[in-house]
């Protein structure tokens, strides 16, 4: 155990972790010349794409320093907020974190949030200061970032570039000197920690852990301690760039487990693995994760359900994470509900949907979850705006809230309290890290930020501003639901659970785009917006007409009245049987209203 080394690399996203970790697995031979590309530890086309790591990777090295061979064991983690989860299971499972920070952009919002993480479980912290061969570099000012963050002496921070490979030597010198070894005794009841899962289709589950005490063998009867399930250890090993399968594993060690499950779900992040038979050996902190925002996902022809729903099982064998259920609308058709971490876990969803199973799909307004507690004491969580109750059966209404970082140049203060206000945020805390770095802390509603919020911060801020934050809490709020009539009858795809305040507004928004987008019938549209029974928006589409009076020229005018009267009776007739379609632009045209 005196020379395993367990660490992580936690940065901000674009900070240049899965590149210092290619040349970290190149420096210690760790991959063949004919394995070697860029982000070798990210395996999914869009984290290559977008150059961000959507799915932590573990995998093992050897190193030989002062005659001695070292095992090192890097547990990669994802720098975006919406898998914090992930990143606190990997941090866990380390004794020593290597902080990287890009040099041409300064410490931001997740660079400190994961360093809390980390600080948190007692890793001692190795600084670094990235791309130093930068054109744009501030290496001395990182420098006093850092320091004054971390409170650490200067020339204890390595200068390092992840493209060039320069300090990746002394990186892993550092490691050997500063990382402490795992501590546990072999002999005491085994206790492991699993901080990540992946679907193999032909083998199942393979659950990655981290061992704190005890020995577990090939063979062994494993208890699942959250889920109460018992299985049999078919394999266990280590993780290199492929499974290296071995008798057994010891305190300290950092591997993997197949147990031939077939469902992700019986498997959890944060899970103790113990023998069949030992009571009370679990690791703390174990928390289920909890989707976040939610949405509905339909498919563009009605025929493609089945293949819709295959679709999402497939895809939830390699995201636990991702949560769905049936769900029918009038105006879509049938679908699902889905449950994401967050905004990016949706967008990549979709993505993997079109991309990996061929599937074209709309998905409807993200939204969160809040709390309805009724006058009859029942409690209901509300996903979608269709599950409200009647106003009068409502006690009060409860949305979650959220603690946000937001860390930026002091120029944009004003314009980024502007819109955080706007958001119905409140400032908490402003903080200046450095002369030309300023946090600032604000609590929002979680809901005002699910739209388009990062987007905007990015844009007051001209690119400036980094973003962080977590669930505080749920807080009473003045929420209603705000429908959509066409012609009087409601249109659920367009109902949208929101503050009072901000109903009218985007009342009139939703009908003067539907003005647009609705083709014109033969008979008048009466588009409305309606909170329960009191309309707060309207618009009208006029009916196309024809000329009936063409043909009487001279004569006397009851002739043409005569006419236009029973134009008139036809169109109402019409109107009372006619149906108003939504051409698929309409929704696709609402959905992105609020970016507007």
């Amino acid at each position: 155990m005196q020379h395993i080394r367990n660490f992580c690399i936690i940065a901000h996203i674009d900070h240049g972790k899965s590149t210092l970790a290619d040349r970290l697995l190149e420096t210690t031979h760790s991959i063949g010349e004919r394995e070697q590309q860029d982000q070798v530890l990210d395996d999914m086309d869009i984290e290559r794409e977008r150059g961000i790591t959507i799915k932590s990777h573990a995998i093992q090295m050897n190193y030989v320093s002062g005659g001695k061979d070292y095992v090192f064991n890097l547990i990669d983690t994802p720098g975006h907020v919406d898998f914090s989860y992930e990143v606190s299971r990997s941090i866990a499972s380390c004794e020593g974190a290597l902080l990287l920070v890009d040099c041409t952009q300064g410490i931001q919002a997740q660079t400190i949030s994961n360093l809390y993480l980390a600080i948190e479980n007692d890793l001692e912290i190795i600084p670094i200061v990235n791309k130093v061969d930068m054109d744009g570099a501030m290496i001395e000012e990182t420098k006093d970032q850092i320091v004054d963050l971390l409170g650490c002496k200067r020339e204890e921070i390595i200068k390092a570039s992840g493209k060039t490979g320069i300090g990746v030597d002394t990186i892993l010198q550092a490691i050997v000197d500063r990382i402490p070894a795992p501590s546990g005794d072999a002999d005491a009841p085994l206790q492991a920690l699993i901080f990540d899962s992946v679907f193999n289709s032909y083998r199942g589950v393979v659950a990655y852990f981290r061992i704190y005490n005890g020995t577990l063998k090939k063979g062994d009867k494993v208890r699942f301690v959250h889920t109460k399930k018992q299985y049999v250890a078919d394999e266990v090993g280590i993780l290199r760039m492929t499974y290296e399968p071995k008798e057994e594993m010891r305190a300290g060690d950092v591997g993997y487990i197949i147990t031939g499950i077939k469902q992700a779900k019986e498997i959890k992040v944060g899970d103790t693995i113990t023998h069949a038979g030992n009571e009370n050996v679990f690791v703390k902190g174990f928390q289920d994760v909890k989707p976040m925002v939610f949405a509905g996902i339909y498919p563009i022809d009605n025929d493609d359900y089945e293949d819709l729903r295959e679709s999402l099982e497939k895809l939830q064998l390699n995201d636990a994470s991702l949560v769905f259920e049936p769900e029918s609308s009038i105006a879509l058709g049938f679908g699902f509900r889905c449950g994401f971490l967050g905004l990016l876990h949706l967008e990549i969803v979709q993505e993997r949907l079109e991309r990996e199973f061929d599937q074209s799909v709309i998905i409807t307004v993200p939204n969160v979850s809040y709390n309805c507690y009724t006058t009859s004491g029942k409690t209901i969580v509300v996903h979608n705006p269709s599950d409200l109750p009647d106003p009068s059966y409502i006690d009060r209404v409860e949305e979650p809230y959220i603690r946000s970082q937001i860390i930026t140049k002091p120029d944009y203060i004003g314009v980024i309290m502007k819109l955080c206000m706007e958001k119905r945020g409140t400032l908490k805390n402003q903080v200046y890290l450095t002369t030309t770095r300023v946090e600032m802390v604000f609590e929002m509603p979680l809901a005002e930020i699910v739209f388009d919020f990062y987007d905007k911060l990015k844009s007051v801020s001209r690119g400036y501003a980094s973003f962080d934050y977590e669930i505080v809490d749920f807080r009473p709020s003045d929420l209603v639901r705000m429908d959509v009539k066409l012609n009087g009858e409601n249109v659920d795809a367009f109902s949208a659970l929101i503050h009072r305040s901000k109903a009218y507004d985007l009342g009139s928004k939703l009908c003067r785009k539907l003005k647009e987008l609705l083709p014109r019938q033969q008979f008048m549209i009466a588009i409305q917006a309606a909170i329960g029974a009191k309309i707060i928006a309207r618009e009208t589409i006029s009916a196309m007409r024809k000329d009936v009076t063409a043909k009487c020229y001279g004569g006397d005018i009851s002739r043409k009245r005569k006419l236009l009267e029973k134009q008139k009776k036809g169109k109402k007739k019409m109107r009372q049987i006619g149906n108003v379609e939504v051409p698929q632009t309409a929704f696709m045209a609402v959905l992105k209203l609020n970016e507007d």
